[in-house]
């Protein structure tokens, strides 16, 4: 007997300032090419990934490439909406754009969360390390830190170019996406049991980065 199928659609957005890489991240994600001509993204573009994450689920993320200048607009809350998690990228040559990164955490917590009023899945990519780390990439407790005290849910060093962590961060991001939906549909359904609906265990920023 064939088991169960189930689809998830899931809007995913990833931000963080002009030129950290996000057209990059996800033209390697969902292309698997990557381009050295930089190009800004005006307004927001969007990609489709689909995901066979195991024998009976079928994941589809659609990703949302929001331009880095548009924290500074009044157009992100039409962007965020509907949204079940996020990428928020760095440049890890450019410090500057790390400094950033609270401020577009701060924006999405302010502008959305799930029905059950609590934050989205947020996973930080500390992105071009094929490039050379600054200090505080040298240190991943700070790093985890980092996360711990801004609700990120994980951390990854990745590079578009040398095609490294992005697939690793996709998975860390929709394997907490599908514990908070499980989560949702407890609440809302409390007296149903659904056994294949059991939250897999949350991980930490440094475990999450070892699985």
């Amino acid at each position: 007997m064939q088991a169960p199928h189930r689809e998830h659609l899931y809007k995913l957005l990833v931000i963080g300032d002009l030129g950290v890489g996000k057209t990059s991240i996800i033209k390697r994600y969902v292309h698997q090419n990557f381009s050295s001509h930089y190009r800004a993204t005006i307004g927001v573009d969007f990609a489709l990934k689909v995901l066979h994450w195991d024998p009976e689920t079928v994941v589809r993320l659609q990703l949302w490439d929001i331009a880095g200048q548009e924290r500074f607009g009044n157009m992100t809350r039409v962007y965020y909406r509907e949204a079940m998690g996020a990428f928020i990228v760095f440049d890890v040559t450019r410090p500057a754009t790390f400094e950033a990164v609270a401020k577009w955490k701060n924006d999405l917590d302010s502008k959305l969360t799930l029905p059950n009023g609590k934050p989205v899945s947020v996973v930080l990519l500390a992105n071009k390390c094929d490039q050379g780390k600054d200090v505080l990439m040298n240190n991943g407790l700070k790093m985890d830190q980092f996360c711990k005290e801004h609700g990120f849910v994980g951390w990854f060093e990745t590079s578009a170019k040398e095609n490294i962590n992005i697939d690793e961060a996709s998975r860390c991001l929709v394997k907490h996406i599908l514990a908070n939906e499980c989560d949702l549909i407890e609440s809302i359904e409390p007296d149903i049991v659904k056994p294949h609906l059991t939250s897999p265990k949350v991980v930490s920023c440094s475990s999450c980065a070892k699985s």
